[in-house]
């Protein structure tokens, strides 16, 4: 599971534990480890939601300033609005 340069330090850390994705089919799996900047996550949860149902607690746990900002880095794949189907990932460090 890749991240941004400036998020991958503080998943590494245990800081950020969730991530929202725009993905047409989910590209990581329950219980599936991955490597991020010298740890490992694992996943613990893949729940396909409308991005409205991201609460201000997820954006938190994304390591997110806002809604706002989550939904400029979630629509790099293509544009996000409040109805569109996003991957809610929850992981923690393994």
């Amino acid at each position: 599971m890749q991240f941004s340069a400036e998020l991958r330090d503080e998943v590494a850390a245990g800081r950020i534990t969730m991530s929202v994705r725009l993905w047409q089919r989910p590209q990581v799996r329950v219980g599936g480890r991955y490597p991020v900047a010298g740890s490992t996550i694992e996943v613990t949860s893949i729940e396909l939601v409308p991005f409205s149902a991201i609460t201000a607690e997820d954006v938190a746990r994304c390591g997110e300033q806002d809604r706002e900002v989550l939904r400029a880095r979630a629509a790099h794949s293509g544009p996000v609005d409040d109805d569109t189907p996003v991957y809610r990932i929850e992981f923690k460090l393994a």
